[in-house]
């Protein structure tokens, strides 16, 4: 049995069959520290466009919030670039998508003290922090400005006061021991982990490189599923590499991220997933190709936030179904 098909062995025995897609919601995209060396925050063209003082409004944040709720996706977690939010501006976006979603979410904003831990609590349910690769050189080359020290500190922190813990790291930096990635899990006791495939960024380090090769990808998140069945194992594709998603179901993954779902929901690469984990073996949770028949504003009225909120998301939600629509109609 090759390392593929023993994976998909253990998901299923453990797991069943259901995988689903989780929703990234980017609260921002300036970064404070901006110097990992192969983050599309760190070049110049990106300082330029995207100013500190640009953040998402309150309402184009729920707007995903109220999409995922009731287009069967899950939140991966909130994230976005560090030190853009005061923890109270932070806080407030928090208990908004809780009341949307009616339950805890997964937060990802850098390094939390033990404090602010705690005034997460009642709304976050599981902390997660981008390590990138826990290869201590490696990631002190490509990442100078965020030492693993901090994230590792918190991952215990948030364990012992009952959070769930997860990472998430890349595939293609250059990683050479798996090894010393199952034995930060197993330090950490971590509940979760998200892969992410490297993705070539113009004027980075790695502009002229290819991103990893589906298979070599797919090796580690089913290692990773052989010797951790009961991790939740979360895979990013991409909309040039969503043709893998296949491949990352049998190979252990609970769930697929990073596929722009909105801007590509309804279309060929969207199906594509689907069929995927249909080809799998497994049932995908939601939807990335058929709208529900909703009065979307009765959903909106129904929420306990602010009316002026309310109506600005109203409008925020219009635009992102009639993109959406545009897209099932062109097909």
């Amino acid at each position: 049995m090759n390392t593929i098909e023993q994976a998909n062995k253990v998901f299923t025995e453990n797991w069943g069959q259901e995988v689903y897609y989780g929703r990234c919601i980017f609260l921002s995209w300036y970064c404070e520290r901006g110097t990992c060396k192969f983050c599309f925050r760190s070049t110049i063209h990106h300082k330029v466009k995207h100013a500190k003082s640009a953040k998402r409004s309150m309402a184009s944040i729920l707007v995903e919030a109220v999409l995922a709720k009731n287009l069967g996706w899950n939140i991966e977690f909130l994230t976005g670039g560090y030190g853009i939010y005061p923890f109270e501006e932070l806080l407030e976006i928090i208990q908004n998508v809780n009341k949307i979603l009616e339950k805890k979410v997964w937060i990802n904003l850098g390094a939390f003290t033990k404090e602010q831990l705690e005034q997460l609590k009642p709304y976050a349910e599981g902390i997660c922090a981008s390590i990138e690769t826990v290869e201590p050189k490696l990631h002190d080359e490509l990442c100078p400005d965020k030492p693993i020290k901090p994230y590792s500190d918190m991952l215990k922190e948030a364990k012992a006061l009952g959070f769930k813990t997860s990472i998430a790291i890349i595939i293609g930096l250059g990683e050479t021991n798996i090894e010393l990635l199952h034995k930060f899990i197993e330090e950490h006791k971590l509940d979760r982990i998200t892969f992410y495939a490297l993705k070539p960024v113009k004027g980075t380090i790695f502009e002229n490189k290819e991103g990893p090769k589906s298979e070599y990808y797919a090796d580690w998140i089913a290692k990773t599923r052989i010797k951790f069945p009961k991790l939740e194992i979360i895979a990013g594709t991409t909309a040039r590499r969503y043709k893998e998603a296949n491949l990352l179901f049998k190979a252990g993954a609970n769930a697929i991220t990073k596929f722009p779902a909105t801007k590509l929901f309804g279309t060929e690469q969207a199906e594509t997933i689907e069929q995927g984990a249909k080809e799998a073996g497994r049932i995908f949770k939601g939807t990335l190709t058929k709208l529900p028949t909703l009065d979307w504003d009765k959903e909106i009225d129904a929420l306990d936030l602010d009316k002026t909120l309310k109506e600005q998301l109203k409008e925020k939600l219009r635009q992102y179904l009639q993109a959406m629509e545009k897209n099932i109609n062109d097909k």
